[in-house]
């Protein structure tokens, strides 16, 4: 540090030279800080030369009605760890989230409120895997909004449990195109002055045979089911078009959280979302129907799937958001959903490879969860089946199979939320990409659910029979 100091601060440092540094700013300083070295090029100076960082509170105790804090510093081992008084500490933010977390948990164990006087081992290591999971999480936010393109922010937040980030998890802004598949760009554009007052042949919908599809707020007007036609990077017109809406990108600031149900992570929106507006797309890795089958056989055996069909025309192709993906990737399923699915084709215009975009139903308040019916038909109804046919002749983008976690035999009895097409007496076994078994519901006791193969059942069959291997790993 006495070296790279002096080289900051020297008057023969060459006019725009630069050093490689193996360091990080904040290690650089807290050299300095060890060598009791004024630094004013990394901002360190005698007023502040012995200020040190609080990475996280480990511990808590209180002496003669003085709190104490075991101090985790930034930059040092768990072993340099110091117990420090109240008024040493400048944290406030880690102050108040530390005894958050601890009022919180004393809560979940059933005991008061009030901090005692000393922690039990127990309690003072769950705040610390805490604090470090607000670190992970923290961090992969940072990761999550460097790679975002679109305006809307992403925050993270868990505090439910103490699971970190997705281990394989790569965010993406647009679709990851698989081997043997080709994006065609469009060869020609609009030639409006005005898309939506003045539109020359109807524009880009028009050239398609298909209608205008927003109003002048950006608003969706055509029903589901219809395909929504924007204008595409030949066109005249600039990026203010009333036409371009879905590829501007999400808009609103979102947040992924830690369901407190046992769902997993979900998507709720930060700000009010008005009826018709484009939320977000869904967005993977384009792939072919054959590789879909075959990934989808591996996610059977993991017990969720991410795999939604480009079944617009005809299934040839598949989005697989298990890997690459944006935050689509966590929004749950609801048989009340508040958002609704379009196809949507701007640069490639091949039928067969639609964006899919997510619109909102209703008015969705801020801190209200997002969510769509992972069987959606076209009409906005309840879906028939994954894929069912819409009053148009063709099919609504669909999921292949399902995340949905109500069947999930490990979740208590009571826990289960039927919907179509899982309300009848035989429920398709949704982490299958095709159907190939269904299973048949019997309730023995409370808290105890039974499934069998449906080829398995006897007619009239009044005998509750054993549990057979649940429909997951």
């Amino acid at each position: 540090p006495v070296l790279f100091c002096w080289f900051l601060n020297s008057e023969h440092t060459p006019l725009g030279c630069s050093v490689c540094c193996k360091s990080s700013w904040n290690q650089l300083q807290d050299l300095c800080r060890l060598a009791k070295l004024s630094c004013p090029a990394l901002g360190i100076s005698k007023r502040n030369l012995y200020d040190f960082e609080v990475e996280y509170l480990c511990d808590y105790k209180k002496i003669r009605e003085q709190e104490y804090y075991l101090v985790k510093w930034r930059g040092y081992p768990d072993s340099e760890s110091t117990w420090e008084p109240r008024q040493n500490l400048k944290c406030v933010r880690i102050l108040k989230q530390f005894h958050k977390d601890l009022e919180r948990e004393l809560l979940r164990r059933h005991q008061r409120s009030k901090p005692p006087r000393h922690l039990d081992p127990s309690l003072a290591n769950y705040l610390v895997q805490k604090a470090k999971q607000r670190r992970a999480l923290r961090r992969w936010e940072q990761e999550l909004n460097a790679k975002r393109s679109h305006l809307g922010r992403i925050t993270v937040e868990n505090e439910v449990d103490l699971d970190g980030p997705p281990r394989a998890f790569v965010y993406i802004n647009e679709y990851r195109v698989g081997e043997g598949i080709t994006l065609n760009q469009v060869a020609v554009g609009c030639e409006c002055q005005d898309c939506l007052w003045a539109p020359a042949g109807g524009c880009c919908p028009g050239a398609s045979l298909h209608k205008f599809a927003y109003n002048d707020q950006g608003q969706v007007r055509l029903r589901a089911g219809l395909p929504i036609y924007e204008c595409n990077s030949r066109c005249r017109c600039g990026y203010d078009c009333p036409n371009r809406v879905v590829q501007k990108g999400i808009r609103y600031d979102l947040c992924i959280f830690r369901t407190d149900d046992g769902r997993g992570w979900g998507v709720r929106t930060l700000e009010k979302i008005r009826k018709n507006s484009f939320v977000m797309e869904y967005v993977g890795e384009i792939i072919t129907s054959e590789e879909a089958e075959r990934r989808g056989q591996i996610y059977d055996r993991q017990g969720a799937t991410y795999l939604f069909d480009l079944d617009y025309v005809e299934d040839v192709y598949t989005v697989d958001a298990a890997y690459y993906g944006n935050i689509s990737h966590f929004v749950n399923h609801s048989c009340d959903p508040n958002l609704q699915v379009y196809n949507v084709f701007i640069d490639n215009l091949d039928e067969r490879l639609p964006r899919i975009a997510f619109f909102a139903t209703r008015t969705i308040r801020a801190g209200e969860e997002l969510t769509f019916d992972y069987n959606m038909q076209g009409g906005g109804g309840k879906g028939l089946g994954a894929g069912a046919y819409n009053d148009m002749g063709h099919k609504d983008p669909s999921p292949r199979s399902f995340k949905m976690l109500f069947l999930t035999p490990s979740l208590p009895s009571g826990f289960l939320d039927l919907c179509l097409p899982f309300g009848g007496p035989l429920i398709s076994n949704p982490w299958t990409p095709t159907l190939r078994h269904s299973y048949r519901l019997f309730l023995k006791t409370p808290g105890e659910d039974v499934w069998l193969e449906s080829s398995d059942i006897p007619p009239d069959s009044s005998e509750f029979p054993q549990s057979p291997n649940p429909p997951h790993s």
